[in-house]
């Protein structure tokens, strides 16, 4: 006698396939198609959203009737309007695109994040790089919310180790003659304004001793800047960071070889921690029987495990990520790797 066979779970998700977060929303298509063949009892439903939140209005209501789990977009901007919509809908959102402090912790009881908080990203950079080195730190932020927690983190993290910190904005002055110290940069902003913040440190009459920037953790930053040698990045996961004995979901091993079997581009962290996201939300369901927010959250909340993305526990009142830990990672002559 056999046993009833696995119940299908469809999951849903608005992902920008076309606009300014396309080189994101993409490689978390490919993955997610990627890991469906795995789990073998799972459907996707994708969306467009087109970087857009008006379009995401338009199309996560398609998406949330479609599924039987939700995960989010791409972004802080547009998971903070898909976070809006799960609360007034009575949806649970599972969160694997947008790491703003004020995100992952406005939305309890609908809102489930994979991802180390925004203010969070530069304490290794600071920590392993900056510690015990006399200069001062310029911190560059993008006029968005996420750039400012970032900075706000990064201003933070630089005092408790005792260095001198200057906060400027992407747009705005700097100092423009030859300085009488060193100076090193961390650039937090949007992809194109840390590319940008990036060429002008380079170009500065007196250049800093270290760069690190958010956007240096993808491969794509490799097109965009043209001698990235020596940058930091900060990234959510990179091959290798992390153990390959998930509790939950496929290992990396396996993952990244039926990706390549699925996408010529190699991935970055934004397609791992959508699949994440998707092995997290069909586990709850499966342990849960059910597909109602209150016993998912219940399941998630109940965690405390290791996906090929690292660790997952959340705090179980807000729903914010507390033990998966960014990666630091450095451009050298072959390429990215891990710092």
């Amino acid at each position: 006698m056999t046993g009833r066979p696995e119940r299908r779970i469809r999951v849903g998700a608005c992902l920008s396939l076309s606009g300014r977060y396309a080189r994101f929303g993409t490689q978390a298509a490919r993955a997610l198609d990627a890991w469906r063949s795995l789990d073998g009892h799972a459907d996707l439903v994708i969306e467009d959203d087109q970087s857009d939140p008006q379009v995401l209005r338009r199309t996560l209501p398609r998406a949330a009737a479609a599924a039987d789990v939700l995960l989010s977009p791409y972004s802080t901007q547009l998971v903070k309007v898909a976070a809006s919509m799960a609360s007034a809908e009575g949806w649970l959102v599972w969160n694997h695109g947008g790491s703003g402090d004020d995100v992952e912790n406005s939305y309890a009881g609908h809102l489930i994040s994979l991802l180390t908080p925004a203010s969070r990203y530069p304490e290794q950079f600071i920590r392993r790089v900056l510690n015990g080195q006399d200069v001062e730190l310029w911190i560059v932020s993008g006029k968005g919310s996420f750039g400012r927690q970032v900075a706000e983190g990064a201003d933070q993290a630089a005092q408790r180790a005792g260095i001198r910190t200057r906060r400027l904005e992407h747009s705005g002055a700097w100092p423009s003659s030859a300085l009488s110290e060193a100076w090193a940069l961390f650039s937090a902003g949007t992809f194109e304004e840390d590319v940008a913040t990036v060429h002008r440190a380079q170009d500065h009459p007196h250049p800093p001793a270290t760069i690190c920037a958010v956007a240096a953790g993808v491969r794509e930053f490799a097109i965009e800047v043209e001698h990235p040698e020596g940058i930091y990045g900060v990234g959510q996961w990179f091959p290798g960071a992390v153990p390959n004995t998930p509790e939950i979901g496929p290992s990396e091993t396996t993952f990244l070889t039926t990706y390549a079997n699925h996408a010529k581009p190699r991935i970055d962290y934004p397609g791992v921690q959508a699949v994440a996201g998707a092995a997290l939300a069909v586990h709850c369901v499966r342990r849960a029987g059910s597909t109602a927010p209150e016993p998912l959250w219940a399941q998630a909340a109940a965690l405390d495990t290791e996906t090929l993305f690292g660790g997952f526990k959340i705090d179980p009142v807000t729903g914010a990520q507390i033990k998966h830990k960014a990666v630091l990672t450095q451009w050298t002559d072959g390429g990215l790797a891990l710092a």
